[in-house]
């Protein structure tokens, strides 16, 4: 396993980790009725979440060889492993198209 498919990993879990309270903290700080200083107070402390907490640090890589770009998100594989598992025949369902 790869340096990035561990940080990966582990970005994952915090983010499975922090995902309620940081959703709680956007919540209050987005409702325009509340004052001012409550919405302050709740963006500042959801900016003092770790910051691999956030979904948007995830990165998709493949399971098989930790490939960045082009990974499918339905079984989590690059294209080119993709391409080599449908001609086997691994994935179900799924048929290299031949015409």
């Amino acid at each position: 396993m790869s340096n990035q498919m561990k940080r990966d990993h582990r970005c994952r879990l915090l983010v499975a980790k922090y995902e309620l309270e940081r959703m709680q903290w956007k919540a209050i700080s987005r409702q325009k009725n509340l004052p001012n200083e409550i919405r302050y107070e709740s963006f500042f402390k959801s900016s003092k979440l770790p910051r691999n907490s956030s979904r948007t640090r995830v990165r998709n890589r493949c399971i098989f060889t930790g490939r960045p770009r082009s990974v499918s998100k339905l079984f989590r594989v690059s294209r080119l492993v993709s391409r080599e598992l449908a001609s086997k025949g691994s994935l179900l369902g799924v048929n290299k198209s031949c015409w």
